[in-house]
């Protein structure tokens, strides 16, 4: 029996982090018995009633935890992967990865970028589409970690294509997040995909139209369809600690000051917020609407998701005081020279043109559903690290 126990065990035990040297008989059979209970769940997750089998990458992220949860109740295949990294408290990205575990899709930590992974999962779940969401996050931590942003927003983005252009007939399709920072420094508003994009603010905003620009190649030269999602300041329940909704919350919450940067002469920022309901709706009509990954019908556009309602930050913080019943503590400061924008405001035209996109939610309902769930969810505290986080 040895040779054939050892080679289930070699096969096993890498999947389930036991040491082979030393492991008996019941150590083997446990390693057997998680192996297959893993195994079953991957298979039960790529199951769909649907035909459509979705890989998407950031499953332990904000949009993609909400987005992957919303294909997966429809009926889609999901099998979700995070690198789990530590940008913010890594807390929050398991906690959404245990809630998608209950719901059924499983999140494997997976970096973008091994490409032996992804090509293997490709092979063995045939994934129709690939909502691309996996990407370093923030315009200001560009100033502090910049190849971070080289390393997952290029590298793994080309990663990522490489194992769909390499994949077996058919290929996948690919729906990929861009992001409102392209338009940068443009003045013109709201802003619109046929405006030039050609002077980024941020490094963050510089990856992310590079992605645009590779997925131009990567579908004239092999035929991949591309759609890119240039989202718009996205907040709401599960968010990012990094974002202002969050941030300020927490901030008012101990009564602590919170800082809001001004433009010149101390005029007021403006961001077209937009809750993120609204963003999946987008996502999941951009993968249901995404043409084949063939020469003769694949896609290659970019559709703005975003609430075309911009609003000051300051109207943001009265939101916030009125949904906590709480005064915030305002502290007024220039913006720094770290990447951030003016003002952003999205012209959503070509999404309700192709999309049937229709945002419905305003800030200050927005932000009530989001207060409730940070009630709900820190009702017996957070932990240390999140406690201390401060965002750049």
């Amino acid at each position: 029996m040895g040779s054939s126990v050892s080679r289930e065990v070699q096969a096993a035990v890498p999947l389930v982090g036991i040491a082979v040297a030393g492991v008996g008989a019941v150590g083997i059979a446990t390693a057997l018995c998680n192996r297959a209970s893993r195994d079953q769940r991957l298979v039960e997750s790529c199951s769909s009633t649907t035909g459509r089998v979705v890989l998407v990458t950031g499953t332990a992220g904000f949009i993609g935890f909400h987005t992957a949860m919303a294909l997966k109740k429809r009926g889609d295949g999901v099998l979700g992967i995070d690198n789990f990294n530590d940008y913010y408290p890594t807390s929050i990205k398991h906690e959404r990865a245990a809630v998608l575990e209950k719901a059924g899709v499983v999140t494997l930590k997976c970096d973008i970028n091994d490409s032996d992974m992804l090509s293997k999962l490709q092979e063995r779940f045939k994934f129709t589409h690939i909502l691309a969401l996996a990407a370093q996050a923030g315009v200001r931590y560009a100033t502090k970690d910049p190849f971070s942003y080289v390393n997952s927003n290029v590298s793994g983005f080309v990663n990522l294509l490489e194992v769909a252009r390499n994949a077996a007939e058919p290929k996948p399709r690919i729906v990929y997040a861009s992001s409102s920072s392209v338009y940068g420094l443009n003045t013109k508003v709201p802003f619109s995909e046929t405006d030039v994009v050609d002077n980024p603010a941020s490094l963050y905003a510089a990856t992310k139209k590079s992605n645009e620009m590779i997925a131009h190649c990567y579908k004239h030269i092999y035929g991949l369809s591309l759609v890119g999602l240039r989202f718009f300041t996205v907040y709401g329940p599960w968010g990012r600690p990094d974002m202002a909704a969050f941030s300020f919350t927490k901030k008012i919450e101990k009564g602590e000051p919170i800082k809001i940067f001004q433009g010149p002469n101390e005029s007021e920022l403006e961001r077209d917020f937009t809750y993120i309901d609204d963003i999946v709706a987008g996502c999941v009509a951009a993968i249901d609407t995404i043409r084949p990954s063939t020469k003769e019908k694949a896609d290659l556009k970019v559709v703005n998701l975003g609430n075309k309602d911009p609003v000051t930050v300051s109207y943001l913080v009265d939101c916030l005081e009125q949904s906590l019943g709480k005064k915030a503590v305002r502290n007024y400061v220039p913006m720094p020279p770290t990447g951030d924008v003016y003002k952003t405001n999205a012209d959503v035209t070509k999404a309700a043109e192709e999309f049937g996109y229709a945002p419905t939610t305003p800030l200050a309902e927005g932000i009530d559903k989001f207060i409730h769930w940070y009630k709900e969810h820190y009702k017996n505290g957070m932990d240390q690290k999140m406690m201390d986080y401060v965002p750049m």
